[in-house]
């Protein structure tokens, strides 16, 4: 599986990823940020999960409809634990991404929102 870290993701949770095997690149690596749309652009068109902290790209899928290759969202999970949290849910979920959906993973639960769900919830 390919996959895409932001920036806000511990640079630790790429080491922890690659070791599994994982094609995996970390934009906080880059020379500069190039802002959310084109991190999303970018992880399109290299065909990678996106992995981020950040909301925005739910949205920039959700409301201004962008294409993605799916994207995982961790919300207070521990730098330390990024990783671990990142490599269990893509291997649990990796054909739920593939397809285009957006999953939020917390502590306790995750939610994942299927490429074809109505708009209006």
């Amino acid at each position: 599986m390919k996959v895409l870290l932001d920036t806000c993701v511990w640079g630790g949770a790429l080491k922890h990823l690659e070791a599994a095997g994982l094609d995996v690149v970390w934009t906080g690596g880059w020379p500069e940020d190039p802002g959310d749309e084109e991190i999303l652009v970018f992880a399109h068109k290299e065909q990678r999960v996106l992995v981020t902290l950040d909301k925005d790209f739910g949205e920039l899928a959700i409301l201004h409809k962008r294409p993605h290759n799916g994207i995982l969202r961790l919300v207070n999970i521990a730098a330390r634990n990024q990783g671990p949290v990142c490599l269990r849910v893509l291997n649990l979920y990796h054909e739920e991404l593939q397809a285009g959906a957006i999953i939020t993973v917390h502590d306790d639960r995750v939610r994942i929102r299927p490429p074809d769900e109505d708009e209006s919830e």
